[in-house]
């Protein structure tokens, strides 16, 4: 047990640096368009001004479920946004706090799941189950968003880079701090050669 929650707690660690190196540093302008400063007011206040009053949500652009809707929907252009009415520091030390918190309790799990399903095997088999499975649900839940709602492919497929690196890093950390396969000692066989005669 105590190897299992040292794995959890410092795989949230390693998840939340691989994190952090994406999305926290300029490497996450890889991700994402750019728009000069005069754009990025004149949209702001847009934002302010119509969604505003409507609060922090996340709202289609146009609102598709309306016959006039539906036709500015099928022209384009379309936005889904993510509206948040009040600012925050882009490195804010809450939501990173509160991220690594979040970290710590999902590796935690992964850890105890991995110590009962992977009992017996070497870190190169548990971080082999790690990582098909950080594959396999991260594409889906990611890669599916430009299949199915049109998102933009750049984005998602960093954001699903990035998702699989910090599951393996977390997944390696929880891997080397699990308990040991323990070694099979094959019993020494007796031989079966007649023993040598006396000499006389």
């Amino acid at each position: 047990m105590p190897r299992v929650m040292l794995g959890g707690l410092l795989g949230g660690l390693a998840m939340w640096i691989v994190g952090f190196i994406f999305w926290g540093t300029p490497l996450s302008m890889l991700a994402l368009g750019r728009t000069d400063d005069a754009a990025s007011v004149a949209i702001q206040a847009s934002l302010k001004q119509y969604l505003g009053p409507l609060g922090t949500g996340a709202y289609p652009i146009p609102w598709p479920d309306t016959p006039l809707g539906t036709q500015a929907y099928g022209e384009g252009p379309v936005a889904l946004v993510m509206f948040n009415a009040q600012g925050f520091a882009r490195l804010d030390t809450g939501a990173m706090l509160g991220g690594l918190i979040l970290g710590i309790v999902c590796t935690l799990i992964l850890a105890f799941a991995l110590e009962r399903v992977t009992r017996g095997m070497t870190f190169g088999g548990r971080l082999t189950i790690v990582g098909l499975f950080a594959v396999a649900i991260t594409a889906y839940s990611q890669i599916g968003q430009p299949i199915f709602n049109h998102a933009p492919w750049g984005y998602y497929i960093y954001l699903w880079i990035s998702e699989v690196a910090s599951w393996l890093a977390a997944g390696a950390v929880i891997a080397w701090a699990l308990p040991k396969p323990k070694q099979s000692v094959e019993p020494e066989v007796a031989s079966a050669e007649p023993a040598d005669p006396p000499l006389e």
